[in-house]
């Protein structure tokens, strides 16, 4: 099957945790993999943010990335993109006119507006994944809000017109249905953990020091709503621990702020903000510490506690979005934006290391049986499949290709 998946600000190539790259960007290029390794020819569809460099590239066997010339060819914002994507939708019809996939998959809203906009004369069926809806953006930020003030009100087009949509937690089908999905067109496929990477042995990083403190993580983008001001917080009343902050870029607002707030909570040598990882590092750093925190104050899915599970560690999560399903069970859930809760938490797991194992071999059987990249990919092809109504055979191995 020929499919084009669509990221416009969400390329698989950028490097993970800045302000607009995240969990998106890997659930991108991962299914683009994993889905080629079936036997399909997959085109990802992104936005050019580089004067320089190839229209196209070949990022693994039976995936190319190609760069869409839409605004400026230069770092922008998620947020300024919407003007944009009426030439990103033009590019992607005279593309598709001419090379016609049997199905588009969107990844975020304005995605999904350019893939609709490109594909409803050519009568290519479109499947949207959003990866955050906007109302619940704004129910957490209010007035902090920065998305563009149409972004609701195309999110409910693009639920009513998409052929069908991927919701990645049961929690975001009940965010759905307020908006009016219909139901038959929702089918729930998760994200996915590479499992040949992130497992329990490996490699495991090197921190400089030695305190003979419990060492806790938290990683993700340094933006406010991720709630590392929370982790501070509650780590001044926890004794015996230190915390690591991967994530952010140097000289970033949000890792000024944080560092601000350790030094005012008298945490000075007990925070260390490092910024951001290689991908390929994360691994070792998961491996490397005895309790992952993740508590954002909303949360579509949620990558980094899955990876930690995956690795064996410890998670203590907030109780929203997809760490209701990946999470409750085999870690700790807590209420978001209250440290004094997690403060608790994190004594009682730093006082009872049994209970940190038996929720540490808990998490890794659940996703290694659950949340495997192959399986995901087989699900979502189901969706496509349906779509085609099954018409569509599928290539042969990436491999013979």
């Amino acid at each position: 099957m020929r499919i084009a998946l669509v990221s416009e600000h969400a390329s698989p190539l950028a490097p993970v945790g800045g302000v607009d790259a995240g969990g998106q960007n890997v659930h991108v290029a991962e299914l683009a993999a994993a889905l080629a390794t079936l036997g399909h020819d997959i085109t990802v569809y992104t936005r050019r943010a580089a004067a320089e460099g190839p229209g196209t590239i070949r990022m693994a066997r039976g995936v190319t990335i190609e760069h869409v010339p839409a605004g400026p060819p230069r770092p922008l914002s998620k947020d300024e993109l919407l003007p944009h994507m009426p030439a990103f939708a033009a590019h992607l019809a005279r593309r598709w006119e001419a090379e016609r996939p049997d199905v588009a998959h969107a990844h975020f809203w304005m995605s999904g507006w350019a893939a609709l906009m490109a594909a409803g004369d050519l009568g290519i069926p479109v499947v949207q994944t959003f990866h955050a809806l906007g109302t619940v953006k704004r129910r957490w930020q209010g007035a902090a809000d920065t998305s563009p003030p149409s972004r609701v009100a195309i999110e409910y087009d693009i639920g009513q017109r998409a052929a069908a949509v991927i919701a990645t937690c049961a929690d975001e089908v009940r965010e759905l249905a307020a908006m009016g999905v219909p139901a038959d067109r929702v089918t729930v496929v998760p994200c996915g953990v590479d499992l040949g990477a992130f497992r329990p042995d490996g490699p495991i990083r090197r921190h400089p020091g030695n305190t003979g403190h419990v060492r806790i993580l938290g990683m993700g983008r340094l933006v406010p709503r991720k709630g590392f001001d929370t982790i501070i917080e509650a780590l001044a009343q926890v004794p015996g621990a230190d915390l690591v902050i991967a994530g952010g870029e140097p000289g970033d607002r949000e890792s000024a702020r944080l560092r601000d707030l350790a030094t005012s909570a008298g945490l000075d040598g007990r925070v260390r903000l490092i910024g951001g990882v290689e991908r390929a590092d994360v691994p070792a750093l998961l491996r490397s510490v005895q309790v992952v925190v993740n508590v954002p104050w909303y949360e579509p899915f949620g990558m980094v506690p899955l990876e930690a599970m995956a690795c064996g560690v410890t998670v203590v999560a907030s109780a929203v979005g997809g760490h209701l399903d990946t999470v409750a069970g085999c870690g700790v859930l807590v209420p978001p934006r209250r440290p004094r809760v997690l403060a608790e938490t994190l004594r009682d797991l730093l006082a009872r290391p049994d209970l940190r194992a038996s929720l540490a071999t808990s998490g890794m059987w659940r996703a290694r049986t659950r949340y495997g990249w192959a399986g995901v990919a087989e699900r979502t092809f189901e969706v496509y499949r349906r779509l085609t109504g099954g018409r569509v055979p599928t290539l042969a191995p990436a491999e013979s290709r």
